[in-house]
Parts: structure tokens; C-alpha cells; sequence
């Protein structure tokens, strides 16, 4: 059955686009995927069960280099997906995913990586009565990132092309509810697509250049919040907040360093706190333990146009409670509404373990 899906919706895309023949920018393709769930947390080896397969289809727009980021990154294409991911056990349910995305060229654009992010749809999440096994994923809402490597051939035959490699599959849900041991898929696939532009017709603008783009230390003051909840079950999701002050400098288009301090407001912390110090008073945890923290990091962005991808290491220097060790990690999604006002959507995490999803809003002065 989602055999017929994937084709019947590859090739009404198809069809659907050719009629517009201003969109001649476009193409679309489509790839079946085989593989396996990789074993990166011993708490999920029993729903490693099957290899599971599944289908994406993307919907894709060429830049030729009209803006100065086109130029720079050598005119990645942009655009949308749909992903079908079935591990053929019923207990992980099937995964139906929308993405946002970006394909990068390399190697006479015969190669692209394509980086995707977007949210999923899981039929079966973790239920304490019904489904209490699927401790990867606790709702049916998941974050969702894939990365997607492949040899790539437009134009073959009548505007069709061939397209094979491999892609990386994760699911999470951030820690939003419990449990959250997520997954990691590994798969091959081999696709087909349609461009709705001929290759002669390709004209690459070249007539920018970034050489010794700069700017300035820059001030940066970032308010950050979200729900998380603690990997022990019914303790319930909690508020949290971060407050963070750092001085970036640009030292290229595309590249900014970044230097600077949290302060974490954590009162899932505490409801963990209470609960081990009357559940398993042989852990030493006294249950009045401050569920605030403060830690230093530094950090990278890298820029693409309006939009930045972030990356950021900590060290708590205040840290009254042991949770997964004093170093965490950022990584995440900026967008600069304007020069000076940005919004952001990151995950902090230790190490492979995830604490939360923060939405963040901030300014660059």
C-alpha cells in the first residue's frame, strides 16, 4: 500500500508542475530507503526488531546565485519534503514526517547533502496501559532531522534523473514528555527525479564576492524557554527558562564565533530532586538541592542569508545537582527578522542525551 502511495504521489507532483510553465526552477524526486535502527542507547535494543524502509519525496528549488548566500554555499537548491519511515514493528508505530530543507553540491554538483528538519508523526507512541514498551517515543509529535547523502545525475532521459547514497534519520521529541530515548535510522536509498528545466538553460550568476566581509563584537542578549520533563514517569512537564549574554564576532559571511553565559531556571530538577530523595534514599540526594544552574560556552554560527545554524559547548560552573555530567551542548536554528532581532529554536543536550527544546528570542547589538 505505501508502494502505490509513493508512486501516485511522485508522479502527480510531476504532473502538477509541468502545467506550470513558469516554475521551470523546480524539480522533484523521489527515493525508497532500506536499513536499520542503530543501536545507540542499550534502552532501546528491544525494538530493534526488523529493518525498516520507507520512501521521501522532495520538492526542490534551484538558485542561481541572485543573492550573494546562492554564491557562497555554490547554489544549493531549497525546498520541501514528505518522509514515510516504517520499522515494521508495531510497537515503534510508522513515522510520517514534513521537512524543510537545503541541498548542498559538491564535486561539479554530481554530490549533495541535504540537510532537512521538520516535525513527524508517530501512530504509536509510548501509553502506560497500551504500548508501555515504546520507551523511544512518548508522543505522537517528534522533532525530526535527516541527512541525506547522494551521487546525483539530472537530466538523463526527457528531463528524468537518476540519484543513490545514503541518509541518517533521527527522532526525538526533546524531552517535551517521557520517556524520550528517541532513535537513529541508517538506511541506502536509490531515487529517481523530474527537473522542469532543461540543462542548457542553466545561467549561474558569479559577480559577488564575500572575500573580506567583517563586522564588528556584537553584544548579544537571548531569552529562552520551553516544557520538559523528567525521565522518570508522572512527574509531570514543567516551565523552564534560559537567560544567556555572549559577544559573537562575524568573522566572515558565513562564519561567527561566539563567547558567553547561561543562567538555567530547572524546576523539573526539583521534582526529580524530591522524588529520588524519598524513592531511593541510597542515591544521597537530600531533595532540597538548587534546581538553578550557571554555565559559560562558546560557540559557532554559520550563515545562510537570513538564516543561521548554531552550535554551542557549555561547562556549568554552578552545578548543585549531578544531571548527565557539568558539559552540555546547543545546537539549533537561528532567524534574523532584522539586523538587531532574531528568534531561534535549539536543543540542549548531554552529549546523546536530550534535556530539552528551547524557543528563544533575542537581540544583537
Amino acid at each position: 500500500m505505501s508502494q502505490r502511495i509513493f508512486l501516485v504521489l511522485f508522479f502527480v507532483t510531476c504532473f502538477v508542475f509541468s502545467q506550470e510553465k513558469n516554475n521551470n526552477d523546480f524539480f522533484v524526486d523521489a527515493n525508497y530507503f532500506y536499513g536499520t535502527i542503530l543501536r545507540h542507547n542499550k534502552d532501546i535494543s528491544h525494538l530493534i526488531k526488523n529493518h525498516p524502509d520507507g520512501y521521501i519525496i522532495g520538492f526542490n528549488k534551484k538558485t542561481f546565485g541572485s543573492q550573494l548566500w546562492q554564491q557562497e554555499y555554490n547554489y544549493p537548491d531549497w525546498g520541501f519534503s514528505f518522509l514515510y519511515h516504517n520499522p515494521h514493528y508495531e510497537i515503534l508505530g510508522e513515522n510520517y514526517g514534513l521537512y524543510g530543507h537545503f541541498n548542498f553540491y559538491f564535486f561539479r554538483r554530481n554530490l549533495f547533502l541535504r540537510v532537512a528538519q521538520g516535525l513527524t508523526y508517530n501512530t504509536n507512541p509510548f501509553d502506560i496501559d497500551t504500548n508501555f514498551k515504546n520507551n523511544a517515543y512518548g508522543s505522537h509529535i517528534l522533532s525530526s532531522t535527516y541527512l541525506m547523502l547522494n551521487y546525483n545525475k539530472q537530466n538523463i532521459f526527457k528531463n528524468f534523473g537518476v540519484q543513490a547514497g545514503i541518509t541518517l534519520m533521527h527522532y526525538s521529541n526533546g524531552n517535551f514528555t517521557a520517556p524520550n530515548s528517541s532513535t537513529n535510522t541508517f538506511t541506502v536509498n536509490l531515487g529517481v527525479q523530474y527537473s522542469f528545466e532543461d540543462e542548457v538553460a542553466k545561467n549561474y550568476i558569479s559577480d559577488a564576492s564575500a572575500e573580506n566581509f567583517s563586522e564588528p563584537i556584537k553584544y548579544n542578549f537571548v531569552f529562552r524557554g520551553g516544557l520538559n520533563e523528567s525521565d522518570y514517569l508522572n512527574l509531570g512537564q514543567h516551565p523552564f527558562f534560559v537567560v544567556s549574554a555572549f559577544v559573537d564576532k562575524r568573522l566572515s559571511y558565513k562564519n561567527t564565533l561566539q563567547i558567553g553565559t547561561d543562567f538555567f531556571y530547572l524546576p523539573f530538577l526539583k521534582k526529580e530532586t524530591e522524588y529520588l530523595s524519598i524513592a531511593f534514599p541510597s542515591f544521597g540526594v537530600k531533595g532540597d538541592e538548587d534546581y538553578k544552574r550557571v554555565g559559560v560556552f562558546a560557540g559557532h554560527e554559520l550563515r545562510i542569508s537570513d538564516l543561521a545554524v548554531v552550535s554551542q559547548v557549555g561547562y556549568y560552573v554552578y552545578y548543585p545537582y549531578d544531571f548527565e555530567g557539568r558539559i552540555y551542548f546547543r545546537a539549533g536554528l537561528k532567524y534574523y527578522l532584522t539586523n538587531k532581532i532574531f528568534s531561534a529554536v535549539t536543543l540542549k543536550s548531554h552529549g546523546a542525551k536530550v534535556e530539552g527544546v528551547e524557543f528563544g528570542v533575542g537581540v544583537r547589538l
